[in-house]
């Protein structure tokens, strides 16, 4: 049998396929058939990548923050100081239209207990990265606390798991509640990381 040259054009192209099916019809009603009969190649040269549609979303997860990374985009501003960083982070976080498409998509996972601790364990790798840039702002004096680890926890755990209605079912004004709570937290926490910009920019994204 004749090998496939350019394997990691093969993983592009089924990547970039699944996300769109994924967007399109939802995780739960796309199949692997389905991202078969999209990419018109044959079962086993996309098996022989990725055995499940679970393995091609994990995946696209790790591709799309690779890729992208917020923190590392942040760290190349050397004009901005430690809040300032995070805020971009945050803003950066609306603009990826792909990770957007990604995370309407993942919502219908959140029923799934193993999906649930793949999270858990993605966000558990985001609170050294918020940690050393709220380090970097308590240097620069930009932010006032003493607990950065701690506050790092606290900020992806009310971000990436509080504020997700299919974890804890709320309606939108409930969300927004939500987000003004997170806002106060923060504040009197000493990381006014939530700025008026980030306010107008939840409420066009809600």
């Amino acid at each position: 049998m004749a090998r496939n040259k350019y394997p990691e054009q093969t993983v592009e192209k089924i990547l970039e396929v699944s996300l769109k099916l994924f967007s399109e019809k939802g995780y739960e009603k796309t199949t692997m058939q389905d991202i078969v009969n999209a990419l018109g190649m044959s079962k086993g040269a996309i098996y022989h990548h990725f055995k499940s549609k679970e393995e091609v979303f994990d995946a696209l997860c790790e591709k799309l923050f690779y890729e992208t990374n917020p923190f590392k985009k942040a760290k190349n501003h050397k004009e901005l100081n430690g809040l300032e960083k995070l805020k971009f982070v945050l803003k950066t976080s609306f603009d990826e239209t792909e990770h957007h498409q990604l995370s309407i998509a993942s919502m219908q996972l959140m029923g799934s207990p193993a999906f649930l601790k793949k999270l858990i364990e993605s966000n558990q790798e985001l609170v050294p990265m918020y940690q050393e840039l709220i380090e970097e702002g308590i240097q620069d004096g930009s932010i006032k606390t003493e607990h950065s680890k701690l506050l790092a926890e606290l900020f992806v755990l009310l971000t990436n798991f509080w504020s997700i209605p299919t974890i804890y079912p709320m309606t939108s004004e409930e969300m927004w509640e939500k987000f003004l709570m997170i806002k106060e937290i923060t504040d009197k926490l000493g990381l006014p990381i939530i700025d008026d910009e980030i306010v107008e920019l939840c409420k066009k994204n809600s």
